[in-house]
């Protein structure tokens, strides 16, 4: 009977380390040693009795957690950063033992739900476009939006030769004597800075931004910079989603 074996950049990444993509720039660069030797090649596949280091410091598998936590502003969806700002993370690290790592990004400015996990495996699936998990933005925009440039967000903006579309959008509400529209937007991709480079490329500057929901999560009663750790049904309502979504 053959052993189980698994990815080596999938065990690094449920070692709780890093991501499952940033664990493959590790093995590619040689910073990763399975059983004392240095491995390059991604398809490598480990047994749980093999010894695994990352730079030098051998991995043990950690229990996976779940965080989610309401991002405040002027905070990065970060472990670290090297100019001294504060990282999401800090706001969590005091208080729990395992490394977590936000899953995907949210803009310096930018609040709203954030998932916080040590997951390499599932981190990967919410991420990728393919899953089609939504993420549901409010934004809050200089200028008037009208019913054509909801069609235009759909259909899809071309910005810095990247193509950015929302899977829905809609207008929550305008205010003409302040000049404001707060418009709602579902997306699938997570491109950088992709929500205000969409308004931007339709000549409209957004002035908040916030991530009301991310798959089935939302921010409840969180206020900003509190978390919580996810419930056993929570995490399986997003293994869950990933599965139905997958094409």
């Amino acid at each position: 009977m053959s052993e189980n074996k698994e990815r080596l950049q999938k065990v690094i990444a449920n070692s709780g380390v890093t991501s499952r993509r940033k664990a493959e720039d590790m093995i590619v660069s040689g910073r990763v040693k399975v059983n004392n030797k240095v491995v390059t090649e991604l398809g490598t596949k480990v047994a749980k009795q093999d010894s695994v280091a990352v730079d030098e410091i051998v991995i043990e598998k950690e229990q996976p957690v779940y965080y989610i936590i309401n991002k405040p502003r002027q905070t990065l969806s970060s472990v670290q950063d090297d100019k001294g700002r504060q990282v999401v993370t800090d706001l969590l690290s005091p208080y729990i033992e395992q490394r977590v790592y936000p899953v995907g990004r949210l803009d310096y400015d930018t609040t709203g739900v954030l998932l916080l996990t040590n997951d390499g495996d599932l981190t990967n699936k919410l991420i990728h476009p393919k899953y089609e998990v939504d993420k549901v933005y409010v934004t809050k925009v200089k200028g008037i939006f009208d019913k054509k440039d909801l069609t235009q967000l759909k259909k899809g903006v071309e910005h810095e030769g990247e193509r950015l579309k929302a899977v829905k959008a809609r207008i929550i509400e305008i205010d003409k004597r302040k000049n404001i529209s707060k418009v709602e937007l579902v997306l699938h991709q997570g491109k950088n800075r992709q929500v205000k480079r969409m308004f931007e490329s339709l000549g409209y500057s957004v002035e908040k931004l916030r991530r009301e929901q991310f798959g089935t999560l939302t921010l409840g009663n969180l206020q900003p910079g509190d978390y919580r750790e996810l419930t056993p049904h929570e995490v399986k309502q997003l293994a869950d989603l990933t599965k139905q979504n997958v094409k």
